[in-house]
């Protein structure tokens, strides 16, 4: 497993508060229930699953954004105020050039997301106006990519850090599809990869390392105690080891 494999916690916003994201149905996801804190104390919940994973990254999945109802702009300026030694990835639903700007004072990484883009052109356009500041995340959905499919056939398109995530499988504990996530990384290159949707356990990260990827994203498995801070500071130790 390479040093810098990360383990990104997640947590998903929606009308102020953290909710349970299960299989891409955002319309029936309901308040997070989790023994590191309340749902309405989105701060605290982060804090937990950042110190739980060591984290660097908190991936912060804005639903409101994303179905176009709403923003949640003022809280991910208090995570990124609370947490200034981490960078947020933000998925907003960002889908042009404007969307991305008016996230941009955060500083934080934009997670660009192909569901959300309306044109091959519009990606384009923001790669080429924010370059390092992006990640694209492949949204598949069954056998299919949700969004423009040039995306995914044509990798001179990619950026230097993707995610690959299954929707119908977050929240579930029916694993990675490690299959498709193989395939997305033979295509990469020397690009960085992460597995997103599914992961039950640690062998599932091991076997996402195993694949390739630098990293996975995580909620579920933390929550309910799947993944342990103790067995990710064994997983932290052997990288360490083997660096």
């Amino acid at each position: 497993m390479r040093e810098d494999f990360a383990l990104i916690p997640v947590i998903d916003l929606k009308d102020g508060g953290v909710v349970h994201a299960r299989a891409g149905k955002r319309a029936d996801y309901r308040p997070l229930e989790t023994p590191f804190g309340l749902a309405d104390d989105p701060v605290a919940i982060a804090r937990a699953l950042l110190a739980v994973t060591d984290s660097p990254i908190l991936y912060v999945a804005d639903l409101d954004a994303i179905a176009g109802t709403g923003h949640h702009f003022d809280l991910c300026r208090e995570l990124d105020t609370t947490f200034p030694a981490v960078t947020l990835w933000i998925d907003a639903g960002f889908s042009n050039v404007t969307d991305c700007a008016f996230w941009l004072p955060l500083g934080a990484t934009l997670v660009i997301g192909s569901e959300s883009l309306a044109t091959l052109g519009a990606w384009k356009d923001i790669h080429a106006s924010f370059g390092r500041s992006v990640v694209l995340s492949l949204d598949f959905e069954g056998e299919s990519l949700r969004g423009e499919g040039a995306l995914l056939a044509d990798p001179s398109f990619w950026p230097d850090r993707l995610i690959a995530i299954d929707l119908d499988r977050v929240g579930t504990g029916a694993g990675p599809n490690l299959d498709r996530l193989r395939s997305v990384i033979a295509l990469a290159g020397d690009r960085a990869i992460f597995a997103a949707g599914g992961i039950r356990d640690i062998r599932d990260i091991e076997q996402a390392a195993a694949a390739g990827a630098s990293g996975v994203l995580l909620a579920t498995a933390l929550h309910s105690g799947a993944v342990t801070q103790n067995e990710i500071a064994v997983l932290q130790q052997e990288q360490r080891s083997q660096s």
